[in-house]
């Protein structure tokens, strides 16, 4: 079964979406969205690790409780 729902959002908000949204459905373009959030996101989060990765031994900081395992 395919569910519906609402999400309330401010006026301003809705018309910036529906300037980005075109002719596409609402629930298409949210989607889009929200998998576009992710990509970057893991992106980010992927250059962040490299960068820590390239680091010295030393110069990474263990949490205390890390080092006990």
């Amino acid at each position: 079964m395919n569910s519906r729902t609402t999400i309330t959002i401010s006026t301003k908000t809705k018309r910036l979406l529906e300037d980005l949204k075109g002719d596409e459905s609402w629930d298409t373009f949210l989607f889009k969205l929200a998998v576009e959030f992710q990509r970057l996101k893991r992106e980010r989060n992927r250059r962040e690790l490299s960068k820590l990765l390239e680091k010295e031994f030393e110069e990474v900081r263990v949490k205390g409780w890390a080092r006990e395992y």
